[in-house]
């Protein structure tokens, strides 16, 4: 990486959002999975609190020490979240909308008594200002490097590497919580870890792109990714790449029309989920009905074959399979009928003789599929 290309701010703001977007898509696909997405969101804002309390009491607006006592604060609003729950007064989606917002209102306020002359203050803590980000730099091996990109790459390496060691552990507490415990791996542990790293995240990259939009980008690529693909891995890959993609086009777009670029940035990754949605090829709402379409149209195949196949060979196979009493047998309109018999013809289902309709061999297969299930080929 030349020095040239780390002091281009356009490289700098750019990189910042996607190492913030994989960083915190490598986690939330598992909190995603997990059902916990709005973890989160409770500890996005409850770090407000953590990161106030650490300067206070350590002086520290950045660095290790704050990563590490703002994501204690992370942690303390999951155990307070599961204590409240587990007294079975409120469900764990109210304990969550109880327990954050104290501890958000406290660092809020802490902030306005104490921190009013350091950068420390609610826009930056909330929206962050990720275009500064190549503004703030620190000398590396002779270079002068955006300290955001730092931080942010740090936080993505050790995720990534977290991810990437205890993979099959993560899988199975997340798809399989009781038979991970019996194997003794920790389910729980295992899940305090992962949040914990949430909160390190998000107290990483609040500078950059603040703690709203870091939610954005724990849950809005994996959901996009798990629209598009059933395996875990690829999910991970698919959510890392959409917000590097998002992180791209939404510099691009928010240079256009001169806005907010971590605004930009977080409003691409829903541009991604909204296609995502219409267009997945398996979940995707176009897919999903042409599913539908086909499934009538083999479900009004399989009503012709069984119909013809009732009656071929019968004293009534005249009437009953004539080209002109589909119709009144099968209760279908006219033009319904007339769509039918063409589809059947072209699939080779039926063949006409006349006005009489005769089932091919492969029409008779079909209406077997139906009438005799038991004849049907194992898979």
């Amino acid at each position: 990486m030349g020095t040239g290309l780390l002091d281009d701010p356009t490289f700098a703001i750019v990189a910042t959002g996607a190492l913030v977007g994989i960083a915190a898509s490598m986690l939330g696909t598992f909190l995603v999975l997990r059902g916990n997405s709005m973890l989160s969101d409770a500890i996005s804002h409850s770090i407000v609190f953590g990161i106030v309390v650490v300067w206070l009491l350590t002086g520290a607006q950045a660095g290790p020490v704050q990563i590490v006592g703002a994501a204690a604060t992370g942690l303390l609003t999951v155990f307070l979240t599961e204590a409240l729950a587990r007294t079975q007064r409120v469900k764990d989606d109210a304990a969550i909308g109880l327990v954050f917002p104290v501890l958000f209102s406290i660092g809020v306020i802490l902030i306005a008594i104490y921190a009013r002359n350091i950068h420390i203050d609610e826009h930056t803590v909330l929206l962050g200002e990720i275009g500064f980000v190549w503004l703030d730099t620190v000398e590396l091996f002779g270079a002068r490097v955006p300290q955001a990109l730092l931080t942010i790459g740090a936080m993505a390496a050790i995720n990534v590497l977290f991810v990437t060691l205890l993979y099959k552990e993560l899988k199975l507490s997340t798809f399989d919580p009781a038979l991970a415990k019996a194997l003794g791996l920790m389910p729980g542990l295992l899940s305090y870890a992962l949040l914990g790293l949430t909160s390190a995240t998000a107290v990483a990259a609040f500078d950059a792109v603040g703690a709203v939009l870091f939610i954005a980008f724990v849950i809005v690529p994996p959901s996009a990714a798990y629209l598009l693909t059933d395996r875990l891995w690829l999910m991970l890959v698919i959510g890392s790449a959409i917000s590097v993609a998002s992180s791209v086009s939404g510099y691009v777009l928010a240079l256009w029309l001169d806005v907010s670029i971590g605004g930009m940035m977080a409003l691409m990754t829903g541009a991604f989920l909204v296609a995502a949605f219409l267009f997945g090829p398996r979940y995707g709402v176009f897919a999903r009905r042409a599913a539908r379409h086909e499934r009538r149209l083999a479900n009004e195949a399989q009503a012709l074959a069984v119909h013809l196949f009732n009656h071929e060979g019968g004293p009534r196979e005249r009437q009953e399979n004539a080209v002109g009493a589909l119709g009144a047998h099968l209760h279908w309109d006219g033009a319904k009928a007339e769509r039918v018999l063409l589809r059947g013809l072209d699939r080779g289902l039926v063949v006409r003789d006349g006005e009489l309709l005769r089932l091919t061999e492969k029409g008779r297969a079909v209406a077997r599929e139906v009438l005799e299930p038991w004849h049907r080929p194992a898979l």
